[in-house]
C-alpha cells in the first residue's frame, strides 16, 4: 500500500445480498479503481452486531440494527484507494436511499432509510476503518497487491 492510498472498510448488508447486488456493488467500486484486498462472506452474530454498532447502543433504533444486520449474511470488504473512503462515501450517496442522488448505490438500488445496502466507514470519524477492519479481519486476511492497471486510473501512477 503506498503512502497515498487508504483502506477503508464496506459491507454488503443483508438486504444486497438477499436481492442479489453483491457483484453490482463490487463492480462499482471496482469501477472507480479502488482496490479489494479482503472480501468475507459470512454471518455477524449478536456479540459482532453490537461491537460494530457500539456507537448506537442505548439509541431507540439500537436493537433495529442489531435485528437487521444479522437477519441474514453479509459480505464484508476492505478497499484500498486514493481517498478511498471519502471515495466509497460518495457511490454509496445519502443514508436515506430516498434522499440519495442517481447514480449512487442508493439512489439506484434502495428504496428506504432501514433497508439501504451497503455499510461504509465514516471519513468523519477518526480511526473508524481501522476499528472496523480489525472488527471482521485479521491481517492474514488482507492481501497487498496492486492492479496493473493503476497507470490508467491515478494520473501519477507512480506514487500509489
Amino acid at each position: 500500500m503506498s503512502h497515498h492510498d487508504e483502506r477503508t472498510f464496506v459491507m454488503a448488508k443483508p438486504d444486497a445480498v438477499q436481492r442479489g447486488l453483491i457483484g453490482e456493488i463490487v463492480s462499482r467500486l471496482e469501477g472507480k479503481g479502488l482496490t479489494m484486498v479482503g472480501g468475507k462472506f459470512m454471518q455477524i452474530d449478536e456479540e459482532l452486531a453490537h461491537e460494530h454498532y457500539a456507537e448506537h447502543e442505548g439509541k431507540p433504533f439500537f436493537e433495529g440494527l442489531v435485528e437487521f444486520i444479522t437477519s441474514g449474511p453479509v459480505f464484508a470488504m476492505v478497499w484500498e484507494g486514493a481517498d478511498a473512503t471519502r471515495q466509497v462515501r460518495r457511490l454509496m450517496g445519502e443514508t436515506d436511499a430516498q434522499e440519495a442522488a442517481p447514480g449512487t448505490i442508493r439512489g439506484d438500488l434502495g428504496n428506504d432509510l432501514g433497508h439501504n445496502l451497503i455499510h461504509g466507514s465514516d471519513h468523519e470519524d477518526e480511526g473508524a476503518n481501522e476499528r472496523e477492519i480489525e472488527l471482521f479481519f485479521d491481517d492474514s486476511e488482507l492481501v497487498d497487491w496492486e492492479h496493473d492497471t493503476a497507470a490508467w486510473v491515478y494520473e501519477d501512477a507512480d506514487d500509489h
